[in-house]
């Protein structure tokens, strides 16, 4: 249900999952674009889209925005970063790109 209906919503990666008992939806940035300041508005921009079509779309399914730890710490670990994930109520999955493992959930 996600895939077929939030894809057409432009996502680079959009993957209906389940994380013990939560349902969840995973939107994955690369964040390799020219400028970081212009990924991170397309992520949030998109991440807040999606949560919205979720909300009629599948309103069991909690977003989260996936990026790698390199990200997280030069954007969400700055004071204003901080600022701006608790502003905008972003669920975060940090991973690591080299191990291809989960290193932290961020509610």
């Amino acid at each position: 249900m996600v895939g077929d209906d939030a894809s057409d919503l432009g996502a680079e990666r959009l993957i209906a999952a389940e994380r013990g008992e939560e349902r969840i939806a995973v939107e994955i940035k690369s964040f390799i674009g020219a400028s970081a300041i212009a990924d991170l508005e397309n992520a949030l921009g998109q991440f807040v889209l999606y949560r919205s079509a979720l909300k009629t779309l599948d309103p069991t399914r909690k977003l989260f925005l996936a990026i790698r730890d390199d990200v997280y710490a030069a954007i969400f670990e700055q004071p204003e970063g901080e600022f701006l994930r608790e502003d905008v109520n972003i669920n975060i999955l940090v991973f690591n790109a080299d191990q291809e493992e989960v290193v932290q959930w961020i509610n």
